[in-house]
């Protein structure tokens, strides 16, 4: 088990250290926007760097709604055979405009996972973190 809980509390509140230690062990995840009442939500690969996250992406919808509207949440989740964990970003997402930025971002590693052209970055400073971690279980009886 990756997180000891309190006997019969399945779900564990994360701390924000705990919540960023696992965003450093995985690179995919789901970003959040928000436009004019609609929002819309992309999968995506990213990495991190002294808790900024940095993701690579192509001009479109994505980049589009970052420029209208800077406020972002960032999500990402794991799941094993019996535990689960869920950790939300909120934050400010930029794209990166000089060349210095930009090489911090490429030395996350990001790459695209389809051959296509992504050479904008973009980077999400957090403003709340919150983790969650699950263990699995069947429903207990109601009484």
């Amino acid at each position: 088990m990756m997180f000891d809980h309190d006997a019969d509390k399945p779900v564990l509140d994360l701390t924000p250290e705990q919540s960023w230690n696992l965003l450093e062990h995985t690179s995919h995840g789901r970003l959040a926007t928000a436009v004019g009442g609609a929002v819309d939500i992309f999968p995506l690969n990213f990495g991190l760097s002294e808790r900024i996250i940095y993701i690579r992406t192509a001009p479109g919808e994505k980049l589009a709604a970052l420029t209208v509207h800077d406020t972002v949440a960032f999500e990402a989740d794991g799941i094993l055979s019996d535990e689960a964990w869920s950790v939300v970003v909120h934050g400010t997402a930029r794209q990166l405009q000089t060349e210095a930025e930009i090489e911090i971002a490429r030395a996350t590693g990001v790459s695209p996972w389809t051959p296509t052209q992504k050479e904008s970055w973009v980077k999400i400073e957090a403003t709340n973190i919150s983790g969650r971690h699950f263990i699995f279980g069947a429903q207990p009886e109601s009484f």
